[in-house]
């Protein structure tokens, strides 16, 4: 049997090409295998790969790194939407399902809108090996969905190179590193390779617990923000509630079509 998949692969939190974070998005009939999917995304080898099933905006959707499933993913969402708001440019909003609730994404002429659940950090003691993995002591540690270290200032933050062996013992999903930015609210890094991604270069769930930190030390619910990996990136964050709004734009890279030949069994 032949699948001909649907593919594009775009750019979130981008202003430019070559920056942002890459994500390819599979538009789907219907969900294929769990299996199936992850070795697609491991093929792809981005940190993300989004697949969308649905119509008339209403999607379900899951997100796959090179090495396992996971429950959110800012950018991979934002790239999804704007696949999606191409295909209908009748749509002005999308709601997904996913396996952490319902997602919306909003469009205001280039620029997209996540609307997603804050995540909760609270503070904690730098955990065992954190000094080692990062070759700096921390300011101050949380601990939620990913670890967060708060480092002094943004030149700290560029001039990480991390032990990556160490970031993987880590608690959480994956280490944070955050500081006061130069001219945007603040900035950060994010490194996962416990889940497959050494350094990712943009990462919109990691401002669903950021923004929430950055909010009450810096007293105001709209910020700026700038992560400040190779190819960078750039996003607004607005604290409401227990929902956090990420705002950024997408730059088409390619599109085309996933060719495989499997056996019947495999569906």
């Amino acid at each position: 049997m032949t699948l001909n998949i649907p593919i594009q692969q775009v750019a979130a939190f981008a202003e430019a090409p070559f920056e942002g974070n890459p994500a390819a998005i599979c538009t789907l009939g219907a969900w294929l295998p769990e299996a199936l999917m992850q070795a697609i995304a491991a093929e792809n080898n981005l940190s993300e790969t989004a697949f969308v099933v649905g119509t008339d905006g209403h999607y379900g959707i899951r997100w796959f790194t090179p090495s396992c499933e996971v429950d959110l993913c800012g950018h991979a969402t934002l790239g999804a939407a704007y696949v999606l708001f191409q295909q209908d440019p009748g749509l002005d909003q999308i709601q997904f399902e996913s396996k952490s609730g319902g997602l919306q994404v909003q469009r205001q002429g280039e620029r997209f809108t996540l609307d997603f659940p804050r995540q909760h950090a609270s503070p904690c003691d730098p955990p065992k090996g954190l000094r080692d993995a990062l070759g700096t002591s921390p300011l101050a540690c949380l601990l939620g969905e990913d670890l967060i270290a708060v480092v002094a200032d943004e030149a700290t933050v560029q001039a990480l190179t991390p032990n990556l062996g160490s970031v993987a013992s880590l608690p959480g999903r994956g280490l944070i590193v955050t500081a006061p930015g130069n001219d945007v609210d603040f900035v950060s890094r994010f490194f996962a390779p416990g889940i497959g991604i050494d350094e990712d270069p943009v990462t919109g769930s990691a401002h669903c617990s950021l923004t929430p930190f950055w909010a009450e030390r810096l007293g105001r619910s709209t910020l700026q923000a700038r992560q400040l990996s190779k190819r960078r990136g750039t996003l607004r964050c607005e604290l409401a509630g227990e929902r956090v709004m990420i705002t950024g734009q997408v730059m088409p890279f390619l599109r085309g079509v996933i060719e495989l030949s499997l056996p019947s069994r495999a569906l």
